[in-house]
């Protein structure tokens, strides 16, 4: 073991002295202490440094926000996953850069890679573990970091190659890898960025482009970027048809949307097979008595939004033309304060039950008797009765123990099924035939060239009622539609929306009679909808509980905040996207449309273009 003497008797002051003396020594080699005029040394005199300081800044001036990087390879392929662009972004840019923000990166020759931050990452320049004590209490203590000391990545993902051809800004797959070293700089020409995302210039206004629920700024005026849906027949039909689904939580605007968008449809021509151009006509379900108000100005609008919704083509004001059809139902009475609509009752007519007979078949009516129903019951009620056979002359009809008898021992209809159809055909008398006129006396005045009519179902607190009025209706639009011999030839000639509400308590997938028939008629209205001019505006809050036939036909999906799991991945928008829904703010949306854009995040007007809301 070394022997240590005295070291245990260091004395910190004698080692201070000698510092002392030592540091009296002056010398004047270059380099030591400076010396004054009167050969002693200045303390207050700073000793030169052994290196010189070194500017790094790089002459010139900096343009974009980084340049791409090959250290880890660079990368183009058909399989998204096996793509590899990367770009390093300098210290003064960094803290704008947001996932989603929109970038371009030029290839020699004019052409663009248009492109989108999908993950941004901090990585060390310098080898060092920053995970210890001194590291952590040291940037406790200070105000920042140095950003030099960190590399920070933009990991891209390609969306298209920008173009020019004939004077005109194109786009097509993306099919080239760009050079290492490339300037990446943020998109904010208005052109570049809806040609890259394959935005109409023109249509039907929904909203405005957003990236992390920040409207995307450009150089132009007005700054934002307007989203359209493509409303015209240069490139196939019009996407109003279709058919559009609205799908938000509660709370989430879904109504005050709507609204907005329904209210840029009405006024627009669409052409039918006959060659004219009649204006659109809109019929919408309303459950909670809220789209009447779309005849009212809002009271809330400034004339600076006014001015706004002038200069970008967008419609705004009440809409005159609304009219509120209201069901006459037994026992429910229609009071409407908060708009000033028309009001017009009507009836269901029980005739509409021969065309759809599973009206009245309930939920309950297995095949057998439903056959019964169909192929026995009403043909005969409507030879005895008439085609002005009501409801309560059909009940009189079942009662007749005589009819009983005779189907059975014919081998018509067994008593047992006889017994079990009279059951479930009751409980409908406050639907049919009531003290109203009956809607298929109205239908110049239902649909209406331009004209909005609302259905309000509010006051009707039974919904066996209300969702049999709302299928006898939307049947009736749609069998007149399909209809190659119709009886109702306004309803067959205008160009129609048709809205509802809920839509989840209508269209969802059941195993019964009437869940089947409904289903298959949507289905089949959806599937003809572009030839017939018909669009379906549907509205919910399940959308996991739309039946898939119908869900399938829906081209335009916009998606507000929803907090569902289920409901979330039933709408089937892409990934990252997905992932920004349950944080959605009021108005925020995702709009999924494969036929118009790509997938993008909007922010709605802040303000209703109608009245909306109840003072």
């Amino acid at each position: 073991m070394s022997d240590l003497g005295d070291f245990t008797d260091f004395d910190g002051d004698d080692a201070a002295a000698e510092s002392e003396a030592a540091d009296s020594a002056a010398t004047t080699d270059d380099g030591d202490r400076a010396v004054d005029a009167s050969g002693g040394t200045d303390p207050t005199q700073s000793v030169d440094d052994d290196f010189e300081d070194m500017d790094v800044t790089p002459a010139g001036t900096d343009t974009g926000l980084g340049v791409l990087s090959a250290a880890n390879g660079l990368r183009i392929s058909e399989e998204a996953e096996e793509t590899v662009l990367r770009a390093y972004v300098t210290a003064r840019n960094r803290s704008r850069l947001r996932i989603g923000t929109y970038l371009l990166v030029p290839y020699p020759g004019g052409e663009r890679l248009f492109c989108r931050i999908k993950a941004l990452e901090y990585a060390q320049e310098f080898h060092a573990d920053d995970a210890t004590e001194i590291h952590a209490r040291r940037a406790m203590r200070e105000r920042g970091i140095d950003e030099r000391d960190f590399k920070f990545i933009a990991e891209l993902e390609p969306v298209a190659v920008l173009y020019s051809d004939g004077g005109e800004l194109k786009r097509r797959m993306t099919d080239r890898v760009p050079k290492p070293e490339t300037v990446v700089r943020e998109a904010t020409d208005k052109s570049e960025i809806k040609t890259g995302l394959k935005i109409p210039e023109d249509g039907v206004f929904l909203g405005h482009l957003a990236v992390g629920g920040e409207k995307v700024r450009t150089a132009a005026e007005p700054p934002t970027i307007d989203y359209r849906l493509k409303d015209d027949y240069d490139a196939g039909d019009p996407l109003v048809f279709r058919h559009t689904l609205v799908a938000g939580g509660t709370g989430s605007g879904k109504t005050h949307s709507s609204k907005n968008v329904l209210r840029q449809y009405l006024g627009r021509t669409y052409e039918m097979g006959d060659g004219r151009t009649p204006e659109l006509a809109v019929v919408q379900f309303d459950p909670q008595d809220e789209y009447a108000q779309m005849h009212d100005d809002n009271p809330a609008m400034t004339d600076e939004f006014e001015r706004r919704c002038e200069r970008e083509g967008v419609a705004y004001g009440g809409h005159d033309n609304t009219i509120a059809f209201v069901p006459k139902v037994a026992g429910a009475d229609y009071n409407a304060s908060h708009h000033r609509a028309e009001q017009v009752e009507f009836t269901i007519p029980f005739s509409l039950v021969h065309d759809n007979p599973w009206l009245i078949a309930g939920s309950s009516l297995n095949d057998n008797q439903y056959g019964a129903l169909v192929n026995t019951l009403l043909p005969r009620f409507k030879r005895e009765y008439g085609e002005g056979g009501t409801y309560s002359d059909f009940r009189t009809f079942l009662g007749d123990p005589a009819l009983k008898e005779e189907l059975d021992e014919a081998g018509d209809v067994h008593e047992a099924t006889f017994d079990a159809v009279k059951r479930r055909v009751q409980g409908f008398g406050a639907v049919f035939d009531q003290d109203a006129r009956p809607i298929t006396d109205q239908i110049s005045q239902f649909v209406r060239d331009g004209g909005l009519t609302v259905i309000p179902t509010y006051h009707i607190t039974d919904s066996r009622t209300a969702s049999t009025i709302v299928l006898a209706v939307s049947s009736l639009l749609i069998d007149q539609k399909l209809s190659n011999d119709p009886d109702y030839d306004r309803i067959k000639e205008t160009p129609l929306v048709l809205g509802m509400d809920e839509a989840h308590n209508f269209l969802t997938d059941a195993d019964s009679v009437q869940g089947r028939k409904v289903i298959g008629k949507f289905t089949e209205a959806a599937k003809q909808g572009r030839k017939e001019r018909l669009g379906l505006y549907l509205i919910t809050q399940d959308p996991q509980d739309i039946a898939d036939p119908v869900f399938k036909q829906i081209n335009t999906t916009m998606v507000l905040n929803l907090g569902d799991e289920d409901a979330i991945s039933a709408v089937n928008i892409p990934s990252n996207l997905e992932s920004k829904v349950p944080y959605m703010e009021k108005g925020q949306r995702v709009v999924y449309s494969p036929d118009n854009s790509e997938p993008v995040e909007l922010i709605g007007l802040s303000t209703c273009v109608t009245r909306h809301g109840r003072d």
